[in-house]
């Protein structure tokens, strides 16, 4: 009973992604295929990836919103290389990934060191981050590229109507990564004692310091790699990219069933919040006739949904307890 109610939100995420999924197809023919299934996974891939980092910050208890500057800022950083200098893809990406893990390993020291808020501090971060990106170009930037054509071109076949785009794979291998440094290392260990309590975890011998730093690192790391993920998808750079896609990272792991409060949660929740996240705006493409502004209205109501899930279960815990 109590493996049932720690993963109550684990498997409520699960059954409404299958509602919707289900009543898509029911609805709009042809949206039960390989294609829209690779599609959920590759149009969603730079969110996807941004949502996993933000998944392990926020067991800590955690915050951060700089994660969509982070992507804008690696994108046209990685675009302009690429484009304006000549640089070569690699080593575009090792200095975006570079500055990405440096900027949010900073922002990880200031949170522990001065005890200062992890939301201003993220903040403060965002906006260094977005200014950053403009300082460099203040305009699209199209990358041209062999690797980038063979990249956008390469697809892995897993049946006759299923291929996964490069983006897609590499959310997966981001997914399995976190899933694993999440649930079965002391790291992820570390992070989940930190979000429960803090105090307790510094009583028990966990780095609290280092593994904060450490999160706030991985982040930003994952944040620049969306970046470029988001130039694989795109072929451009556009210090605008990611306006607001903080917003979206944080709805996909709550609705993924991870406590927005810190020390519960999954990584493969976050990962069917994606799935919903798409599902519901592929479904508004089907559709056709329904505005896109509906997916943040339905997204909404999810997220006021799972919240209040959360402190109905927080309550049978405590109740319990």
């Amino acid at each position: 009973m109590s493996a049932l109610r720690r993963n109550l939100p684990l498997l409520s995420t699960a059954a409404i992604f299958c509602a919707l999924f289900a009543t898509a197809s029911f609805f709009y023919p042809g949206f039960f295929s390989g294609r829209v299934a690779a599609s959920l996974l590759a149009d969603n891939a730079f969110l996807g990836i941004a949502a996993i980092g933000m998944t392990l910050v926020i067991f800590s208890g955690g915050i951060d919103l700089s994660v969509g500057a982070v992507v804008g800022f690696t994108s046209i950083l990685t675009a302009t290389l690429v484009t304006g200098r000549g640089v070569t893809p690699a080593v575009a990406w090792a200095i975006g990934l570079i500055l990405g893990t440096a900027l949010g390993a900073f922002m990880g020291a200031l949170i522990h060191v001065f005890r200062l808020p992890p939301f201003l501090t993220t903040l403060a971060g965002m906006f260094l981050a977005r200014g950053a990106g403009f300082w460099i170009n203040t305009e699209s930037v199209g990358i041209t590229h062999p690797l980038y054509e063979r990249l956008a071109n390469f697809d892995l076949p897993l049946g006759e109507s299923l291929h996964l785009p490069a983006a897609a794979l590499l959310l997966l291998a981001a997914v399995g990564l976190a899933y694993v440094a999440g649930h079965y290392t002391r790291f992820g260990r570390a992070l989940l004692a930190i979000g429960g309590n803090e105090q307790s975890a510094l009583l028990m011998g966990v780095p609290v310091g280092l593994t904060k730093i450490a999160v706030y690192a991985l982040n930003g790391f994952c944040a620049a790699l969306a970046g470029i993920v988001a130039t694989l998808y795109t072929g451009s750079g556009n210090p605008s990219m990611g306006i607001g896609l903080e917003l979206d990272a944080i709805a996909v792991v709550v609705i993924g069933g991870t406590l927005l409060s810190g020390g519960r949660g999954h990584v493969l929740g976050s990962l069917l919040g994606l799935l919903i996240f798409g599902t519901i705006q592929a479904a508004i493409l089907f559709d056709g006739r329904l505005s896109s502004w509906w997916m943040r209205i339905v997204v909404g109501s999810l997220l006021l949904g799972f919240i209040l899930l959360q402190r109905l279960f927080a309550r049978g815990v405590g109740a319990r307890g």
